[in-house]
């Protein structure tokens, strides 16, 4: 199976299953001497965690990170990284009687027709499990970043809508964003969100949603004019996040509404420096970073393991109906933002490395 690995200087490849031993992740391309700890990563991975509350899977993880290689006395070497995460609390039974049932909307059949062999429980490789690993190697990127760049770009994401349900993006606080369990930057909506997905949780059924990333202090000149665009490599980083069905970035879709005057980030200059008045484009044009903030969004879809009864067919061909039982988040979408701001991150970190290479800028 290939295609486990993501980036051109700064890369990583994950490894495991769902339900395997462990999970894990072997990180390349980072400078040495770069300051790093196992502290370091398990903070972001404390934010994905599942079972922090009752709008996601219950499945107790520690998510306890270890580096086994790559790092000495606090340092990085220059050499590969290899993190761990054992697996603690699999429930393989759970998923013993749709061992030959394909879940719609799930991986179930089409791994099956390809490789005529999968790993029914929680899903196997296409598990959202897989996501701890992007995180802990986002979190890697994070620190080369602020290594390069002498100080560390504020990249965050957010949830902005649930099911139907937006925010008022007039009432965004990033304050409120880690003191409700939606990552949701709109305290009113937050309020809303959770009584719609109670419902939604009671009735065994599931709900998608759109996650906001963004990135401050990135200068310009990131990105390339043409096929490695930074920002179709961040459409690729956040399409293969589980679940995610749509990508956009800045005003994204809505701009194909809007006229080119108003489209159009218009530019004057602050002291010797261009300035953007408007941010349309997401801090990004023709590929290559504006030194705005860069702004993406993605959505996604509904959980496919719901305990409602859904028709299917089984590996023999016969129609069945299945029902998914287990412990599943009801709206993957919340605990999707730690994913998407450690995939933003990591490719910011692979085009700056790239960057360098390239021009010699911030080769100190």
């Amino acid at each position: 199976m290939p295609g486990n690995s993501f980036g051109d200087v700064f890369t990583f490849t994950t490894w495991g299953e769902s339900h395997g031993p462990a999970i894990g992740c072997v990180v390349d391309g980072v400078p040495p001497r770069v300051p790093l700890y196992e502290s370091d990563i398990q903070q972001y991975l404390d934010r994905r965690r599942p079972g922090q509350s009752r709008y996601t899977t219950q499945r107790r993880e520690s998510d306890r990170v270890q580096i086994v290689s790559g790092v000495f006395e606090g340092l990085t070497t220059g050499t590969p990284i290899a993190l761990v995460i054992e697996n603690e609390d699999q429930r393989s039974k759970d998923y013993s009687e749709i061992s030959g049932k394909f879940r719609p909307g799930h991986a179930d059949y089409t791994y099956w027709a390809k490789y005529s062999i999968r790993d029914y429980r929680g899903g196997g490789r296409s598990s959202a499990r897989e996501t701890a690993m992007r995180v802990a190697a986002g979190a890697v990127a994070r620190k080369v970043l602020a290594h390069i760049l002498g100080e560390a770009p504020r990249i965050r994401g957010a949830l902005v809508q649930l099911g139907p349900h937006g925010i008022d993006r007039d009432a965004w606080d990033w304050s409120e964003v880690d003191v409700n369990p939606f990552f949701c930057p709109d305290a009113e909506a937050a309020g809303r969100w959770a009584d719609f997905l109670d419902d939604v949780r009671k009735r065994g059924s599931s709900a998608g949603a759109v996650v906001e990333v963004q990135a401050e202090g990135i200068p310009a000149g990131l990105g390339e004019p043409v096929y490695d665009r930074l920002d179709a490599d961040l459409a690729k980083a956040l399409m293969s996040i589980n679940a995610v069905k749509g990508v956009e970035i800045g005003n994204g879709f809505a701009a194909a509404a809007t006229s080119g005057e108003d489209n159009a980030d218009q530019m004057r200059m602050e002291g010797d420096t261009p300035h953007f008045l408007s941010n349309n484009n997401g801090g990004v044009l023709g590929g290559i970073t504006t030194g705005q903030p860069v702004v993406a969004r993605f959505a996604v879809k509904p959980t496919s393991s719901i305990l409602i009864p859904r028709r299917t067919v089984t590996t023999e061909g016969e129609e069945a109906e299945v029902v998914t039982k287990g412990r599943h988040d009801p709206c993957v979408g919340i605990r999707a933002v730690p994913v998407g701001e450690a995939m933003l991150a990591i490719v910011l970190a692979d085009h700056l490395l790239r960057h360098r290479a390239q021009t010699g800028a911030f080769g100190g």
